[in-house]
């Protein structure tokens, strides 16, 4: 299973290690590593503040710095972040003075001081001002160990208590989830992602900083998703190839209580590059559906009298079979007991791979199925077929690749889990789920024989239209569906 699309997340022993190994205490190395991650975590913070409206040309940065590199990659975050802003300004807490500072630490405050002098000033508790459009946090980095000292648990309380538009963690909240720590809107790890940041509550929205580290082939189970993974899709695509080439996914669901969520999966596979794709719907829906998105093969199937898919249309789907190269089943399905006696059917004698979305996430169809599966639920739906199970158990147990849908989505295959940090809360909404069971659908037609693959382009592309939407429109007064208009931005813009 190829996953070099996916950097290991390590241990904070194991990611000092292997920074040992790959600067041997060299400071010129290490200087060039904390430049770089200090114009990753300014561009990172620029982006995400578009967000809201964008970083404000006189805002104020607050920058907490420790001793140490983590101090050092937040000031030089800040230096670049002023110089891209000529009217902007940054004040510096040094929680443990200038004298405390190491060596880097100390020139990256002398850079930031060099790059606006007349902009950048030094503070104290009592010298702050109440309101600031970004706070940096770099008070401590992952070698910090438990419990906070009076100085720091002093700053982060105050600095907790502040009014600022966008709270930035580099690489973990300084101290972590003690009752003290900084409170993060967004937490950048640079270079490493380290284990604690999966499960902190304060480390708010998680983001990767990818500085070169990795080749993607290091062992590991758990690992954090980049968007190298859309390589694939943002290459030329093949001048001789035509639609047949390119994938035939077929998509089973809606009903009369549900229309919407097949609609939406399909209107996702077809911005998808796959060649064809075939909805099999109940037929009172098709002529509306038809007529809004005519670039699918609708087909009509015999319904129930509570306006589900019958069990009499299983002939339209199997007559058809030769044409598929993956099925979608479930969005919109509803829980009638004959339509889901239908999918478990249709499952059993399936001979190319299936997602299995929303109401078809059901054990006894799970049990039911002979073909390899994605699986694509959120938590509640994840404990109604995995009950007590934990996710690499579940999928070890299925053999299936899961898609565990949340603020961070997990995708466990085999003895590996990717998480993904793309996205964010414009996804948490009616819809999200079923545009990405359409476009990891539409995927696994394309490469029937890698759903890992299929299922980590998906994850990253859906988060990453999310990205790009929240980014131009905000994340509120937002429809689930402009995700889609995202879609081709994102691999026409450079990889992120």
């Amino acid at each position: 299973m190829n996953t070099a699309y996916a950097h290991p997340i390590l241990t904070c022993a194991e990611a000092k290690d292997l920074e040992a190994r790959l600067f041997g205490a060299d400071e010129s190395k290490e200087w060039a590593a904390m430049q770089a991650a200090g114009a990753a975590v300014a561009g990172a913070v620029l982006a995400d503040f578009e967000e809201v409206g964008g970083f404000p040309a006189t805002g104020t940065i607050l920058v907490l710095a420790g001793k140490g590199h983590n101090g050092g990659d937040a000031l030089l975050a800040a230096a670049q972040i002023l110089r891209q802003h000529p009217r902007a300004h940054a004040e510096v807490w040094l929680v443990y003075g200038v004298r405390a500072l190491r060596p880097l630490a100390l020139r990256a405050w002398q850079e930031l001081q060099h790059a606006a002098p007349e902009r950048v000033k030094a503070v104290t508790g009592r010298s702050l001002r109440r309101r600031y459009a970004l706070s940096l946090d770099g008070v401590f980095g992952y070698q910090f160990r438990p419990p906070l000292d009076e100085r720091a648990t002093a700053a982060l309380r105050l600095a907790n208590l502040l009014d600022v538009r966008l709270r930035a963690a580099v690489d973990l909240p300084s101290g972590w989830d003690a009752p003290e720590a900084f409170r993060a809107d967004f937490t950048y790890a640079t270079g490493i992602v380290k284990a604690p940041l999966l499960n902190l509550p304060n480390a708010g929205r998680r983001r990767y900083l990818d500085l070169g580290f990795f080749a993607g082939d290091e062992p590991g189970g758990d690992r954090v998703l980049t968007a190298s993974v859309l390589a694939p899709l943002r290459a030329w695509r093949d001048p001789h190839a035509d639609k047949r080439k390119n994938g035939h996914v077929f998509i089973l669901g809606g009903s009369r209580d549900y229309p919407g969520a097949v609609f939406m999966a399909v209107l996702a596979a077809v911005r998808s590059g796959v060649g064809l794709v075939s909805a099999f719907v109940p037929e009172s829906l098709v002529p509306a559906f038809a007529a809004k998105v005519p670039e699918a093969i609708w087909v009509g199937c015999p319904e129930t009298p509570d306006g589900g898919l019958a069990l009499e249309g299983r002939h339209r789907v199997v007559e058809r079979w030769s044409r598929a190269t993956a099925l979608v089943v479930g969005p919109g399905l509803g829980r009638e007991k004959e339509t889901q006696a239908l999918v478990a059917d249709l499952l059993k004698t399936a001979s190319v791979p299936a997602v299995v979305d929303a109401d078809a996430l059901q054990p006894e169809i799970i049990r039911a199925a002979k073909t390899p599966l994605i699986l694509t639920p959120h938590a509640g739906e994840f404990a109604r077929i995995a009950g007590d199970r934990s996710l690499p158990d579940y999928a070890a147990t299925t053999k299936a690749t899961v898609v565990l849908k949340g603020p961070v989505t997990r995708i466990a295959i085999g003895a590996a889990t990717i998480h993904s940090f793309f996205g964010g809360p414009v996804l948490a909404r009616g819809g999200s789920g079923d545009l990405l069971a359409g476009l990891i659908g539409a995927q696994l037609a394309q490469t029937p024989a890698d759903p890992a693959g299929a299922a980590s382009r998906g994850v990253a592309w859906h988060g990453l239209a999310a990205d790009a939407l929240a980014r131009a429109k905000g994340s509120t007064a937002v429809r689930t569906t402009q995700v889609l208009g995202y879609l081709g931005v994102v691999l026409r813009t450079a990889e992120a």
